[in-house]
């Protein structure tokens, strides 16, 4: 079947979480950038981190309508409090609406690519069912800069994302990843938000076997950024305190 209407543009973000820690045109290519600047119609998880976004595009390449003239939709949020919810099949729509009715919008996460590990994927899905051309732009995806840099399996890996927050269930979740790369010879990958990163490093030194390989990625394509793989049992005897810096987390027992 061949898409109609407009497309969706899954436009990648600088790993720096708005920081302005790197120049744009550093981590994204020139065609991305002269894309975004284009663009009128956007959907992002925040309107005001995005107006950051463009201010850094229009440095390197003058935005087509100035920032104001932009229209910049936010993702449905479940009210604070409020247990999550699918939202009705309209809010998708209406998202969409500028595509339906032929124009490209772009979708943005708030670092790396949209749609991974992002609620940006539930618009990707509702693009599909309205048979809308979905066009990902290359970009920074902090899982696979990790696992390239990792020396780890990647011929087989997985991505599990965030892990449970709570104690016991963490646990639980890791000795069952543990258990699988074991099983399968498989990198696992996860990740957590920065403010919990310390917290997560401390779950995992606790819980692997001393001879499960682990990387930490951290700041990847920041200054400063870096990367190391060792033994858990070499993490043990030295761990870092890594902060609130976006940080990737990969084990291979």
């Amino acid at each position: 079947m061949t898409p109609s209407g407009g497309r969706l543009l899954l436009v990648p973000n600088a790993l720096d979480l708005g920081h302005d820690a790197v120049d744009l045109a550093a981590v994204l290519p020139q065609g991305v950038l002269e894309a975004a600047a284009r663009l009128q119609h956007w959907v992002a998880e925040d309107a005001k981190t995005t107006r950051a976004f463009l201010k850094r595009v229009d440095a390197r390449v003058p935005l087509r309508r100035p920032l104001q003239a932009l229209d910049i939709r936010e993702l449905p949020r479940p009210p604070k409090g409020a247990p999550p919810r699918p939202p009705a099949p309209d809010v998708w729509r209406d998202l969409l609406a500028p595509a339906l009715a032929g124009a490209d919008v772009g979708l943005i996460s708030e670092a790396g690519l949209p749609g991974v590990a992002d609620p940006g994927a539930a618009l990707v899905e509702a693009a599909h069912a309205h048979r809308l051309a979905v066009l990902p732009l290359p970009g920074p995806s902090a899982p696979a800069l990790a696992l390239a840099a990792s020396g780890l399996n990647g011929q087989s890996f997985a991505f599990a994302g965030y892990l449970p927050q709570d104690a016991a269930a963490r646990t639980a979740r890791i000795a069952a990843l543990e258990a699988r790369s074991r099983r399968e010879r498989q990198t696992q990958i996860v990740i957590e938000t920065p403010y919990r990163n310390d917290a997560l490093l401390q779950a995992l030194l606790a819980q692997l076997a001393p001879a499960t390989r682990l990387c930490v990625a951290c700041g990847l394509t920041l200054p400063g950024g870096w990367c190391r793989t060792a033994a858990v049992a070499e993490w043990r005897a030295a761990p870092p305190t890594i902060g609130r810096v976006p940080t990737v987390f990969l084990f291979l027992a």
